[in-house]
């Protein structure tokens, strides 16, 4: 595997990273709606359970968000160390 197959890859892994993210968030915001739900509910062992659902989700988004933030350097450092030009990706996807 060539340096350009490889960033392509890497950036692939960026985007998958990403929706990653944004399934995260989309679990967030539907435990919130459940919650709501509840409010007229009041139904305990259903609000300590989500709260404990939330508390976890929200860890893997931090994890997900730090590792978005380390490997999209990463993946710059590799662009720029490999001299890889904006150019010569379009070349390859032409």
């Amino acid at each position: 595997m060539n340096n350009i197959e490889k960033y392509k890859s890497m950036e692939k892994i960026l985007r998958e990273i990403e929706d990653l993210k944004n399934s995260e968030t989309a679990v967030i915001k539907k435990i919130g709606q459940i919650e709501t739900e509840n409010m007229n509910l009041n139904v305990e062992n259903l609000d300590k359970s989500l709260t404990d659902i939330y508390d976890g989700v929200y860890q893997n988004l931090q994890h997900v968000e730090d590792l978005h933030t380390s490997f999209t350097e990463t993946v710059a450092d590799f662009k720029a160390k490999n001299k890889i030009t904006d150019e010569m990706l379009l070349e390859i996807r032409e």
